[in-house]
């Protein structure tokens, strides 16, 4: 990877820390303290959370389809701007009303400046040989809860939660901006003659199954974030080791993720897609045979997956279709992953009162199916991917 290339991963890299960070992974600080000066329950505030996560899946096609057309940078840029109003507005609630409106303009921004976009604009820039690019920005962007959550908690003991969200949106201006304008346009613009029409994409057998895979994956995944500790729990674990474990899963991600950007980069990223949906169910027999003992297994295997299933959200579908219309397949085919992270904190919530530690069965089942369908793959897809030019490793 040149030093180009470098730049670019470093720079997008830390912006999205920045957006994950005072997005997605600011409810598990600022949850409480919001709700309880606002006078609400904290479900109202994480139905608000939830919503915004709809939001920010439903509107993914339609950023996919301006990524493709002008590229990455305008709407990663634009998604900051969106960001810091709504963490402004956040900062400024004093009603449930403007708590909603809040996080309906953080929805917005996080459609526009989160993963997808950024696999896009990668897509845009690189074309076939985003695939290091990509594996380079979850490498740093892993980082972000490790990053979001103790500024979030200082900021909170230190000038309070308004303030925190204020600190946010500032940085969103100060420090994402300015690293999203430094992106370089993409390589080839698109032109069109007469009005831009939608483009065509058949939602076909291919895409049928991508989308339910990552939508069977990202499930589990939004339900462990929630329940992972009261899981192990269930199965023995003592506080100390839940806590242990949920720790682990970070580190997991991360080293998962050198292994892709090394090892694994040999290979089609279905191998790794396969491999990434089969540690869960490992993981899940693990701590089912060895009882709470073997919380910090089941999480280091949990976490492995997860961080390999964030690098083929983009490289997957890259290397099946390639970079044509990438960003609005990206869109299409995560909308209903990100529409079944809203719900599973709260559907998974109501199962474990049903099932109890029987509930693993429940997400092992789902890693399986998602295992299934990738394995289900035509093979003239299978042809088509491998007919792509390889990463370019030397760059």
């Amino acid at each position: 990877m040149d030093r180009q290339r470098l730049r670019v991963v470093a720079a997008l890299g830390t912006a999205q820390t920045l957006a994950w960070g005072s997005s997605y992974y600011l409810p598990a600080i600022l949850a409480d303290p919001i709700a309880r000066d606002l006078g609400i329950s904290t479900n109202w505030f994480f139905a608000a959370f939830s919503t915004s996560l709809v939001i920010s899946g439903l509107l993914g096609p339609r950023v996919g389809r301006q990524i493709d057309r002008v590229g990455g940078r305008q709407v990663l840029c634009i998604s900051n701007v969106v960001l810091a109003a709504g963490l402004a507005l956040l900062g400024a609630s004093a009603s449930v009303w403007a708590m909603s409106a809040a996080w309906l303009l953080l929805g917005i921004g996080m459609g526009l400046g989160l993963y997808d976009a950024a696999f896009g604009a990668l897509g845009r820039i690189y074309g076939s040989d985003a695939r290091a690019s990509i594996t380079g920005i979850t490498l740093i962007a892993g980082f972000a809860s490790t990053v979001g959550w103790p500024l979030s908690s200082f900021g909170l003991e230190t000038i309070g939660w308004r303030e925190t969200c204020y600190a946010w949106a500032i940085a969103h201006v100060v420090i994402g901006l300015p690293l999203n304008l430094a992106l370089p346009s993409a390589a080839k613009p698109v032109r069109s003659e007469g009005p831009v029409t939608k483009p065509h994409i058949p939602i076909d057998r291919t895409m049928v199954l991508l989308s339910f895979a990552f939508a069977a994956a990202w499930t589990v995944t939004s339900a462990m974030a929630a329940h992972l500790p009261r899981i192990v729990e269930a199965f023995g674990a003592t506080p100390a080791q839940a806590v242990f474990a949920g720790m682990m899963i970070g580190p997991a991600q991360v080293a998962a993720r050198m292994i892709e950007a090394s090892l694994l980069n040999r290979f089609h990223p279905l191998v790794s897609t396969r491999l990434a949906c089969i540690t869960h169910p490992i993981g899940a027999c693990a701590i089912g045979i060895f009882g709470g003992g073997a919380a910090a297994a089941f999480a280091l295997l949990h976490g492995a997956g997860n961080g390999i299933l964030t690098i083929a959200r983009g490289t997957l579908p890259l290397a099946i279709f390639g970079p044509e219309n990438y960003a609005y397949r990206l869109g299409l085919i995560g909308a209903p992953s990100r529409i079944c992270q809203a719900f599973a904190p709260l559907g998974f919530g109501l199962l474990i009162d049903t099932l109890g530690r029987s509930i693993v069965i429940v997400s092992a089942g789902l890693s399986l199916s998602a295992l299934i369908a990738l394995l289900s793959r035509p093979q003239s897809s299978a042809v088509k991917a491998t007919a792509q030019p390889p990463v370019d490793s030397a760059t």
